[in-house]
Parts: C-alpha cells; sequence; structure tokens
C-alpha cells in the first residue's frame, strides 16, 4: 500500500510504502464500504 502524506492545508508532506497485511486488508475493506454507499456518476446531482 502506498500512502501520499499532505498537511492540513494540501501541501505535499511525503509518502509512506506499507506492507503490513493487517494494513492493507483494513484499506481495501474501507474502500469496499464506501463503494458501496457511492452514487453511481448519472445519479449524482448538486
Amino acid at each position: 500500500m502506498l500512502f501520499h502524506w499532505f498537511t492540513g492545508v494540501g501541501e505535499w508532506a511525503g509518502h509512506e510504502f506499507n506492507e503490513d497485511s493487517a494494513t492493507v486488508k483494513m484499506v481495501i475493506a474501507a474502500f469496499e464500504a464506501v463503494w458501496e454507499r457511492a452514487i453511481p456518476h448519472e445519479e449524482f446531482t448538486t
């Protein structure tokens, strides 16, 4: 997993490569949970 870090004002703060399987599994699970709740582009309105 490659994490990109930014400051609170959006400036680049570096990156970190992480091979820890528990971290990778947690990020994948979080992505899938959010993806399930996503609104398809064709249905999105502002």
